[in-house]
């Protein structure tokens, strides 16, 4: 088949440039889209009057014919064409003769391959947000689970205050609900037809394009041509949501790596997570937290290769914007991926009671209590602040806990400490009389649950 736009030009394209440019190999899999596109552009030529009755049924039976083909797996429908949008013309010419070549009428390639896009881009978003809802379910499974578990809370990477391992849990929870948030905002701009508005400055037809905004399930049509066919506002913000979102996933997976390694040992994970060693027979390897982790670039290096490529285009349609393509692609499948794994890879987590106890006797968890205690009985924090560090300090001399120093070592340091300060040094103390919204005391992580169980009507575990 000639090329689309071959009547101009007197020598073809050089073997390499056509290597180089020909985008086939991977826009194929918006072949289920573009038939979509094709039968809905078909039925506004129909009611135009450009299509007869006879031609619209001849053009919808190839096409759903071409449908079924691909998704079995037929390779004889690709060959040596430059793109998808050609691919399905040639095989619909073949077929039908120069009725295949009349339904390209008062549309280009331009306004198909944004559709196109679009529609791809919706379904990926179905699919991430189902992927978001059962990663939600999982973490408030195992909050509950441990919902009572001790463990302890790091900044900095250093052992700072005693919490509720379910509070951990719950704190994922919330950054997993703003993604879904994020692509559920995602999905309202994604949801825009731009079919109709031709290669940049709409038909000649006068095609009704509310009919086929209604054939192809979007809620809206796009507004101007010159935008519709330019714009890809909606894969940076798709972009950014999937890199906010494998952020998450990586910096969870940090911590997955640190705790299952048997020098800190929070945690197990199954056989099925981890990998060996070629040459070191001992070894158990979290490589799919590893991956996940590092897959993490890839999808923010996607979101600045499109900002770049997008920063210096004039309008309307330029060459560049084919490279939007390969970035989405890489992107859905690897975030797709990294979901479904993920999930699957903490849901086999379990626990390892000894190693949390032992470092919840480490790092001086309590200190801020102290501290808080002398505020109560009157001193200034900033001096509380002081006197509690001198305390520790001289704790660590000794080779002893702060709670284990008696009330004559306290008074070394302040006269103000009494008995009393011996009730307030106890981890399960210090968890719970953090009573406020959003803290980690068991009474508030139970209302928090609560509140997540009310909304998604999740079954308890």
């Amino acid at each position: 088949m000639a090329k689309l736009w071959g009547g101009r030009f007197e020598a073809g394209l050089d073997p390499d440039a056509k290597a180089f440019s020909y985008s086939l190999d991977w826009d194929r899999r918006l072949a289920p889209y573009d038939i979509l596109v094709n039968l809905a552009h078909a039925k506004a030529l129909f009611k135009k009057g450009v299509f007869s009755a006879d031609e619209l049924e001849t053009v919808s039976i190839a096409l759903k014919a071409l449908e079924t083909r691909i998704a079995s797996g037929d390779e004889t429908v690709w060959g040596d064409d430059e793109d998808i949008h050609s691919c399905i013309e040639r095989q619909l010419t073949e077929c039908c003769g120069d009725l295949g070549k009349k339904l390209h009428t008062g549309k280009s390639r331009n306004d198909q391959v944004i559709t196109d896009t679009r529609l791809f881009l919706k379904d990926q978003l179905n699919s991430h947000r189902q992927a978001l809802l059962e990663l939600l379910e999982t973490l408030y499974h195992l909050a509950e689970q441990y919902r009572d578990r001790l463990f302890p809370g790091f900044t900095h990477f250093q052992p700072s205050q005693p919490i509720l391992f379910s509070h951990h849990l719950l704190a994922y929870f919330e950054k997993f609900q703003r993604d879904y948030q994020r692509f559920e905002l995602v999905l309202k701009t994604v949801d825009v037809c731009c079919l109709g508005s031709g290669a940049m400055v709409v038909n000649n037809y006068g095609l009704d394009r509310g009919l086929i905004a209604k054939e192809l399930g979007f809620s809206t049509i796009s507004m101007n041509s010159m935008d519709a066919v330019s714009d890809r506002d909606f894969c940076l913000e798709y972009l950014f949501s999937a890199s906010v979102c494998m952020t998450h996933l990586s910096r969870f997976c940090e911590e997955i790596v640190l705790w299952v390694s048997p020098i800190i040992g929070f945690i197990n994970l199954s056989d099925s997570f981890t990998t060996g060693s070629s040459i070191m027979p001992q070894k158990k390897n979290p490589d799919i937290a590893e991956l996940i982790r590092g897959k993490s670039g890839r999808v923010l290096g996607n979101m600045v290769s499109l900002i770049h490529i997008l920063k210096s285009l004039p309008l309307t349609y330029n060459r560049d914007l084919q490279e939007d393509k390969e970035l989405l692609f890489d992107t859905c499948d690897t975030l797709n991926g990294a979901l479904i794994c993920f999930n699957k890879m903490i849901r086999t987590m379990t626990l390892n009671d000894s190693a949390i106890d032992a470092a919840l006797e480490k790092g001086y968890l309590l200190a801020t209590d102290f501290a808080d205690y002398l505020v109560g009985k009157g001193v200034p924090f900033r001096e509380s602040h002081e006197i509690t560090g001198k305390t520790v300090s001289y704790a660590i001399q000794e080779g002893k806990a702060l709670e284990d120093l008696s009330l004559e070592e306290f008074h070394l340091f302040s006269d103000r400490v009494q008995e009393d300060v011996f009730g307030v040094l106890e981890l399960r103390h210090s968890v719970d009389s953090k009573q406020v919204t959003g803290g980690t005391a068991t009474e508030e992580v139970k209302k928090q649950l609560k509140r997540i169980q009310e909304k998604y009507k999740w079954k308890k575990p």
